[in-house]
């Protein structure tokens, strides 16, 4: 039985529902009534529940895709303006005892290289992210309790926080680690974490199960209750995610937008982010032999159709996407993307980039100064801001503010003064004139005259060489 209030993922998670949603979509398609009556609600910013969203993907009328597309840039725009938060992935570790058959960290591979990083490698590569100008991470490791204990998680969290180097310092650590119990949920959040994230990979229970053969991760209600354990451990934030392409997407779409109404109602807060990652080639993972990858075309509707579903959540974006696929989907919605990352355990401390341990293959292979000029030629302000997790805006707090609108007046000027920064200590010289431009004219749209006043000030103070000013 369906209940998005159930703390048992096969009833906020339900198969039937799901089914019974796909076959109303497709019956509902080309219904234009229902349609615009689904658009129009989509207007309100109350977002959309998973029927109504999927009768909008099963849609293949052009004029209403079209109005889904302004609708989605529009969404964007008033919550998020024309910010774009920058974060780099940190692999740990690629020791896992999983048996995942998309994931080249896979138990059975025994040619790959297995790396975990030692302290003081992971103080290396904090310094050489640090040297690029990133300021938010998030970390990645496989599942393995002997060799990726949550001890060994704990412990490189507390060295990267304790890295200074020059200007530089990681002032948000996100984790993407294995499901988990309450305790050491409880424990990350004492450590200071940003938002916790993990993929479902699929909603699908069958092939949940049939993708995931061996090992801890095959338990399917244990994975996909983990946010409920994480938010039961002080965990403000949480991020979800599908990986497209290992099942059909609009089975996908449905039971990715039923978690976020599954974590509404029983935690009063929804996503603080949502990933969208396609699966790639990687090291003896061949992603032609998944039968339900997805083209571009798709891939953007269905970022559109988050945006105006769950217009309050972060939408990430990695470097998995081409730049082109990435510039298409930053007007949709994205509000998140990475920037010259590396998938490889200690890859960041190489000149040359290193694919041996790859959990991935990286389509946009752009320096950070590159992608943040990109950036910025569009129109977009690249944002290094932390300011919200430290200040303890999380969770329901964070919400709140965006709903209401009173975020941009802690956003817009963090997010010009963090540029500023990164502009100061780390861009080149082209880069910097660019951005200096793009500061000027966004100043004017800091929505109150004091704030604005304060942030001019501080923007002088950065030239002076203060650092770390925030709202």
């Amino acid at each position: 039985m369906y209940d998005p209030k159930s703390l048992k993922a096969e009833e906020f998670i339900s198969h039937e529902e799901i089914l019974e949603t796909l076959d109303y979509a497709e019956k509902n398609k080309n219904n234009v009534e229902l349609i615009d009556e689904i658009i129009k609600k989509a207007e309100s910013l109350k977002g959309l529940t998973h029927r109504e969203a999927s009768v909008l993907l099963a849609c293949d009328i052009p004029e209403k895709i079209q109005e889904l597309y302004s609708l989605a840039e529009k969404i964007k725009k008033g919550f998020y303006g024309n910010r774009i938060v920058m974060f780099a992935p940190l692999y740990l570790s690629n020791y896992c005892v999983n048996g995942c058959t998309y994931c080249p960290y896979h138990l059975k591979n025994k040619h790959i290289a297995r790396k975990k990083l030692t302290q003081e490698e992971v103080k290396k590569e904090v310094v050489a992210l640090q040297d690029m100008g990133h300021k938010r991470i998030v970390i990645e490791a496989g599942e393995d309790p002997v060799n990726n204990p949550i001890e060994y998680i704990l412990e490189c969290i507390e060295t990267i926080y304790s890295i200074k180097h020059k200007n530089g310092d990681i002032r948000r650590v996100n984790v993407n680690i294995a499901a988990t119990s309450v305790d050491n949920y409880r424990k990350l959040k004492e450590a200071g974490i940003g938002t916790y994230i993990l993929f479902q990979e699929t909603y699908h229970k069958e092939s949940y199960e049939m993708l995931h053969p061996t090992g801890p991760k095959h338990d399917y209600a244990y994975h996909t209750e983990a946010m409920d354990r994480a938010m039961d451990g002080g965990v403000d934030d949480v991020g979800l995610g599908v990986l497209f392409g290992l099942e059909r997407y609009k089975y996908e779409f449905a039971g990715l937008l039923m978690h976020a109404e599954h974590l509404e109602a029983a935690k009063g807060v929804g996503p603080h982010t949502i990933s969208v990652p396609r699966i790639k080639a990687a090291d003896d993972i061949d992603p032609s032999t998944f039968a339900n990858g997805i083209d571009d075309e798709i891939f953007a509707k269905l970022c559109a159709l988050i945006r105006v579903s769950v217009p309050y959540t972060g939408m990430i974006i990695s470097t998995r996407e081409s730049q082109a696929v990435r510039e298409n989907v930053l007007r949709l919605g994205v509000s998140q993307i990475s920037g010259a990352s590396r998938t490889s355990v200690g890859g960041y401390q190489d000149e040359e980039r290193p694919t041996d341990t790859e959990q991935f293959d990286v389509s946009d292979q752009r320096s950070l100064d590159e992608v943040v000029r990109w950036l910025m030629d569009m129109g977009y302000i690249p944002s290094f801001c932390t300011a919200c997790y430290r200040e303890g805006r999380t969770g329901d707090r964070f919400m709140k503010l965006l709903k209401s609108g009173q975020i941009h007046n802690c956003c817009q000027p963090n997010a010009l003064m963090t540029l500023k920064e990164y502009l100061m200590d780390y861009a080149s010289e082209e880069t910097k004139k660019v951005g200096q431009t793009l500061i000027e004219a966004e100043l004017d749209r800091i929505p109150m005259e004091k704030v604005r006043l304060i942030c001019e000030d501080h923007l002088n103070k950065i030239e002076e060489g203060i650092r770390d000013f925030r709202f």
